[in-house]
């Protein structure tokens, strides 16, 4: 059985607005694409965002990414398999903040 926290993390950097979760979530919603966790947090100085994204959904990934590129609020993208241990890390940081 596949636990909770497998799938595909996709991590953005993104401009630090109001609004811009709205498109990117957006896309997601349009396509009928489903999230399991989203995480986002102010960088540093306050500009831009970083976010991840947890999807287990592997049919409309490559679509995904593409569109998600295309947002002129994402400054940088990247994804890989996650494992449990490393969202696990990212919501044990959130809960110390």
């Amino acid at each position: 059985m596949e636990k909770a926290t497998e799938g595909i993390l996709i991590e953005l950097t993104v401009n630090n607005h109001p609004g811009a979760m709205s498109h990117i979530c957006g896309l997601f919603s349009r396509r009928a694409y489903n999230l399991e966790k989203i995480l986002c947090f102010p960088m540093t100085g306050g500009n831009t965002s970083k976010m991840w994204l947890l999807v287990k959904e592997k049919n409309k990934l490559e679509q995904v990414i593409k569109q998600l590129e295309k947002l002129e609020d994402v400054r940088a993208l990247d994804y890989r398999r996650n494992s449990e241990a490393f969202f696990g890390k990212l919501e044990e940081l959130v809960e110390e903040m």
